[in-house]
């Protein structure tokens, strides 16, 4: 039961950024693996923020958030509105990106992992199910829900959210209308390594802050997109808990598969729904 718990939090840590991915490859056709960097910018504002600074962590949710979309704004202006369609120079570029990120958190916070945050107020246990489990996870799981129903309102009950769907599904209509899907792609980008940069304080509860996840994340958050199918929140969240899951019960049952066990799972379900679980396709 703890194994599940503990994946279910790793799962709505993983929903924060592969929702906002999914939502920019959706949008605008461009794969950025620079997504996972985001996350580790995020982490380590974060820590000096609230660990260093001593500041409120909601405080540190808010400048991680901003650093990283900040972060995003650039690589998105300097390099991908010049690579529309061009997929092989988006990835040469994210993963470009990706090392300079890493170079440059090594060289402004060291090369040494941190350490999860201690976080007042989250540092201790609750009572969950007859377990006495991390607060700090609970509260990581509660973020994750409330996100969740609040992207899906904005993407399925608002005019801004069936713009962006329309877009998927039509973007030369989408234009005909006067509408700068452009702009509104942009916007989406920025919005995503924000969500990206607070994932990455939240995540921070439980993970710490590692140069290593400008790969590591990447990797899971991408597996996410894939299983949930591109745009989709609701199969972005079922992605996330699937992988949270089979990342966490594995290393319990097959510690010696748990590396590849997941890439297992992804491959039983992607030959069952080849465009993942939400089964969306897009057009660009």
């Amino acid at each position: 039961m703890l194994a599940v718990l503990n994946g279910i939090s790793l799962g709505f840590v993983l929903f924060l950024i592969g929702s906002g991915l999914s939502l920019i490859i959706g949008s605008m056709g461009i794969i950025n693996l620079a997504h996972g960097a985001l996350y580790m910018v995020g982490a380590y504002v974060g820590w000096s923020v609230a660990m260093d600074a001593g500041l409120p962590f909601w405080l540190a949710i808010v400048c991680g958030a901003l650093a990283a979309a900040a972060v995003g704004v650039l690589i998105h202006q300097v390099f991908f509105r010049h690579l529309s369609g061009l997929l092989d120079e988006q990835i040469l570029v994210s993963f470009g990106v990706v090392y300079i990120l890493a170079d440059v958190v090594q060289w402004v916070w060291g090369t040494n992992a941190k350490a999860p945050f201690s976080v007042p107020g989250l540092d201790g246990s609750v009572n969950l199910l007859g377990l006495i489990y991390p607060t700090a996870r609970v509260f990581i799981m509660a973020v994750g829900i409330v996100f969740g129903a609040l992207l899906w309102w904005l993407q399925q009950r608002t005019r801004i959210g069936a713009i962006v769907r329309a877009g998927m599904d039509d973007p030369q209509m989408v234009r005909t209308m006067g509408i700068r899907l452009d702009l509104v792609a942009a916007g989406l980008f920025v919005i995503g390594s924000a969500v990206a940069g607070a994932a990455g304080v939240i995540g921070g509860l439980v993970m710490g802050a590692q140069p290593s996840f400008g790969i590591d994340i990447m990797l899971l958050a991408l597996v996410v997109v894939v299983l949930g199918g591109v745009g989709s929140i609701p199969g972005a969240l079922i992605g996330a808990l699937i992988v949270g899951l089979s990342q966490a019960v594995s290393v319990v049952l097959f510690p010696s598969f748990s590396g590849f066990s997941l890439y297992v799972v992804m491959a039983v379900i992607l030959v069952l729904r080849p465009a993942g679980i939400s089964g969306r396709v897009v057009t660009q």
